[in-house]
This record gives structure tokens, sequence and C-alpha cells, in this order.
């Protein structure tokens, strides 16, 4: 089974799948080395990692299809790809689903916000009228060479517009063909409790460690009907944390060993990157 059939199999299913971001090839092979079914390719990872920047609009569509070619080599479970606002107009829409698509995306993820985005548990968002969003959301449809890629259609209108309209940008989302809905940063338990019951298409749920959607289970969130439990930079967030405490014993004590449990082994990092297959290629050549 292809790996877009996979997803949308898992998707369907309606049980929580619960799917952390990677913000680059390493992060990703983690993920899938630790079982995880499938990832997300996170635009506020991408981000935050490559350049040292807030999420705010600055990764374009060759940053994250480079990041998705790289991660597609490295692993073999489904990718889902925050393609941001698309990049533009309708016709950009277009232009970023084939672009993602040849770059092994399974699923991209399209959002209604004003260019330049920004991420959605931030201030000051905006949002494009129903009607362009609407259009977007068909090119994309329309643009797929595969039918199993998905489109995952995502509103930002929850805190512009309130909770009612942001439902009702997503219905008119799964009129024009989106595959996967995502009403994002939600603030009120109750009305995460009752997006499985508002919108029939499967929908995936965000949880933001220290966001504004208040955090459930992901055994909870399967309960409720949820396509997708989406934690897109708990990896981030973690290995910065990493980073930091290491790095933290390095300067103060001038020195780290292996054995202190703030690094990962030697020989660990070397199974995680492949190594030995890739010594194994090196004898067949020789």
């Amino acid at each position: 089974m292809s790996t877009r059939k996979q997803l949308k199999h898992l998707v369907e299913a309606r049980n929580g799948l619960l799917v952390p971001g990677a913000f680059n090839a390493l992060s990703a092979r983690v993920i899938a080395d630790l079982g995880f079914q499938a990832i997300y390719v996170t635009g506020a990872g991408v981000t935050n990692m490559w350049f040292g920047m807030p999420d705010q609009g600055f990764m374009g569509l060759h940053e994250i299809a480079e990041h998705t070619a790289c991660i597609r080599d490295a692993v073999d479970v489904p990718l889902i790809v925050d393609a941001d606002t698309g990049f533009g107009s309708a016709l950009n829409v277009v232009h970023t689903v084939r672009t993602l698509e040849r770059a092994g995306a399974d699923c991209i993820q399209l959002e209604d916000q004003v260019a330049p985005k920004r991420c959605g548990h931030f201030s000051g968002k905006e949002v494009i009228s129903t009607e362009e969003a609407v259009s977007k959301i068909k090119a994309a449809v329309d643009a797929r060479r595969d039918p199993d890629f998905l489109i995952m259609a995502r509103t930002d209108a929850a805190a512009t517009h309130g909770f009612e309209a942001a439902v009702e940008r997503a219905h008119k989302f799964a009129e024009a063909g989106a595959d996967i809905l995502f009403v994002e940063a939600v603030t009120k338990a109750d009305e995460v409790r009752a997006l499985p019951q508002r919108l029939h298409k499967p929908q995936l749920m965000n949880m933001v460690i220290g966001g504004r959607t208040p955090i459930f289970n992901a055994e909870q969130l399967g309960e409720l009907g949820f396509g997708i439990v989406l934690y897109a930079n708990a990896a981030l967030q973690g290995a910065v944390m990493g980073m930091q405490k290491a790095l933290t014993v390095l300067r103060d004590e001038r020195e780290v060993q292996e054995f202190s449990g703030l690094v990962t082994p030697f020989a660990e990092r070397q199974r995680l990157v492949g190594k030995h297959a890739w010594d194994a290629l090196e004898k067949q050549y020789t």
C-alpha cells in the first residue's frame, strides 16, 4: 500500500492518529524509529530551526519543498506537509501542490490567513475572504495528479471571526473538496469536543504546547472522533531543551561525557543515520 493510501486509511479511521512534527530529516528518522505512523513537516519548525526566526511567514515554497524531499528520502512513513497559505494566489497554489506532490508529500495543509501568515497561536492574525479561501482549496484539489494525494484545509477564522464562523468556513472547504479539515486555535474545551459533531470530514486537532487550545490526551481526542492529533513542535521544543541542558553543562564543567545522560551515545547517533547500511553499500562497490 502506498504511503498516500496508508495515510488516507489511518485518517478515515478517526482514532486520533498521533502525528509529531519534523523540522529536518534527522528529526523525521527519530520519529519514525520510535514507531509513529505518520509525520508532519512543520513550517514553524523549519522556520525556527533553519532560519532561527519566528513563524511569521518567512518560509517559502523552496525551503519546505527541499525539506520534504530530504525527509521523504529518509523515512518511509506518510508525510503531511505544511504549505502555509499556498504561497500566493490560487495560481500559486496549483504550483505549490504540484511541487510538493513531486517532492514526496502525501498530504498538504493550506490555511486561510492573509499573507504573510503567522503562527496560529500568535496574536494579530487576519484571514482572507471565504470566497478566496474556497477558490484556493478548489485549485489545490484540481491540481493534484494523484487522487490519493490529500488536501487539508485549515481555517484561522476562530481568532478573528469566532468559533461559529470558523465552523462555517470549514463546511465550505469540505464542499470545495478538502479531504481533511483543521480548525485552528480554538480556545475552549467545549469547542474541541463539538467539532467532530459539527463537521463530517475527518479532522485534525492541533495540540500546541504552551498555546491557546486546551491540551487533551490523544486517546480522548480519538474517542471524540478526530482523525489526527498533531504535536507539530514537540520534537523541536524537546531538542532545544536538550541542547540547552547539554551545553550548559559543557559551559560550566568544561566537558560532557557520553554516560552523562545529556547526549545520545555515539553509536546510537550512527544507527539513526543508517551508517551500517552505508558501510555495507561501500563494500559492495569497492
